[in-house]
């Protein structure tokens, strides 16, 4: 392992300004997505809707630092031939790559799951770095349902320890870990309930990655916000989502971590960008805060570009407007006044 090399890597996936697009769906959950937007998910669609948010130039090269991408993705080629990961490359982005297998029932903890994928992990680690891969990416979920006692303790170490030993067998095969523990906002909690269950988990995380070997400075933590559940009838206020989640950040998260990339966790576009932008003009944190937003960067472009070639530019215009929104909320630059002025 070159612990200077993974840092130059983990340094530029969390560069002022700059935030990492999350285009990694399964094929399952974008064929939802293009459901919505009425667009057959074949692979050259799906293709074409990625090589199009790829060759937004302004986006690409100003905004967004790293591209996570699916299995299907990093193998494909452009419509012109090109591999898609020298898209992301020529534009000065870096290629990375989800690499967990999803999640199965965890035996024992009815309602909670456990992210699979370890089994023969390192071989495939060989493969995504040789296809250009810098940087991976792991999802741990964990639910909150307080009248089940969800969730148990058994549920968090065990998500931590795979998410640790995943994190190790990246470093060792010259992979950045985006180590992604999330906490879900789907259910009724309030943001309290939402910031003691994180504060757990982060904590049995960190523990865990300290058991492992993990070098804190080669790797990115892509956690939750503090947030109130969707089905909370209490809903906490832009401030209050930025004050709680930067408290519960500085007690758990070591300052040797080069950065947080948050997920938007089904938040809405402008909610995603608004929180972001707040907890940065608090500021005074030893990390950046930015953003690896998958449905809070995409809901916009895709709508945009419905799957016609007509559309394209539309699209583009779409997904550059929603990066710049949100590189600038990674700065605290971000205003409500500023997403009526769409790109052109």
């Amino acid at each position: 392992m070159n612990l200077a090399d993974l840092n130059k890597i983990a340094r530029a996936m969390v560069a002022p300004g700059k935030g990492i697009l999350a285009a990694d769906e399964s094929s399952g959950t974008i064929k939802k997505r293009f459901d919505v937007i009425g667009v057959e998910s074949t692979e050259t669609n799906r293709r074409d809707y990625r090589e199009m948010m790829f060759r937004s130039k302004e986006a690409m090269s100003e905004y967004i630092s790293g591209v996570i991408l699916y299995d299907e993705t990093i193998w494909q080629n452009a419509a012109d031939g090109t591999p898609l990961v020298k898209l992301i490359e020529q534009s000065g982005s870096i290629p990375g790559i989800k690499v967990d297998e999803g999640t199965q029932k965890l035996p024992g903890c009815p309602g909670e799951l456990i992210t699979v994928g370890l089994d023969k992990l390192a071989e495939r680690l060989d493969k995504y770095y040789k296809q250009g891969a810098r940087f991976a990416k792991w999802r741990a979920v964990i639910d909150i349902d307080s009248a089940s006692g969800v969730p148990t303790h058994t549920a968090i170490m065990t998500n931590a320890h795979a998410l640790a030993r995943y994190a190790a067998l990246c470093q060792q095969a010259q992979i950045v870990p985006i180590v992604e523990p999330e906490v879900l906002m789907d259910g009724a909690h309030d943001i309290d309930t939402c910031y003691n269950v994180t504060e757990w988990v982060l904590k049995e995380t960190f523990q865990q990655l300290y058991f492992q070997r993990v070098a804190l400075e080669g790797m990115i933590l892509k956690p939750n916000m503090a947030i109130a559940g969707k089905k909370s009838s209490k809903q906490a206020s832009v401030q209050e989502v930025a004050e709680k989640t930067v408290k519960l950040l500085k007690s758990c998260v070591p300052s040797a971590v080069p950065g947080i990339a948050f997920l938007s966790g089904g938040q809405s576009d402008e909610e995603a960008t608004a929180h972001l932008d707040a907890m940065n003009k608090i500021g005074g944190l030893p990390w950046g805060l930015t953003f690896s937003y998958g449905r809070a960067l995409q809901a916009a472009p895709q709508k945009a570009w419905s799957g016609k070639v007509d559309n394209v530019a539309a699209g583009q215009a779409a997904f550059t407007h929603r990066a710049k929104m949100n590189s600038l909320a990674s700065k605290g630059e971000w205003s409500s006044s500023l997403e009526s002025k769409k790109a052109a």
